[in-house]
């Protein structure tokens, strides 16, 4: 399975309209290669090189299995165009929240994406935790896109 975005040169800068430092929109994102079995798809975009530990962005879940790309700019509502439910990102809010790390040294974006062999049984707005409880054993195939950004 392959992740890809328009938004951002993978491994490079993310441009500042995806950051709070700009529109705080979410970037493009698209798929190909899911096994035939996907059910449906979760999403979780995170910072490992935040200060406090990991840092959640964003988290979708139950996104439709006839679902091969998120728009830039997403809404930040408790669901996506297309079926698809947000969770509850660190921000403690719904939907993407973009960069926005401490000056310094530039932080890495990790956008992930995971095929399952079923959907969620998961009301909107659910924390990362309960995603990732909820997904173990299910997981088909995954990928990954990875950007930049520092302040």
């Amino acid at each position: 399975m392959v992740l890809e975005t328009k938004s951002f040169p993978k491994g490079g800068n993310i441009t500042r309209k995806f950051t709070c430092d700009g529109g705080d929109i979410s970037p493009q994102l698209a798929w190909s290669g899911a096994p035939a079995e996907t059910q449906s798809f979760v999403l979780i975009a995170d910072d490992p090189d935040a200060p406090s530990g990991t840092f959640t962005h964003w988290v979708a879940y139950n996104i439709s299995a006839k679902t091969k790309e998120l728009a830039e700019g997403v809404g930040k509502s408790e669901t996506l165009p297309g079926g698809g439910i947000q969770g509850r990102n660190d921000f403690r809010k719904t939907g993407y929240g973009g960069p926005c790390p401490p000056p310094g040294k530039p932080h890495h974006y990790f956008f992930k994406l995971f095929a399952l062999d079923s959907k969620l049984n998961l009301k909107p707005g659910a924390a990362r935790k309960e995603v990732e409880s909820a997904m173990r054993g299910h997981v088909i195939a995954d990928a990954e896109v990875m950007g930049t950004y520092s302040r």
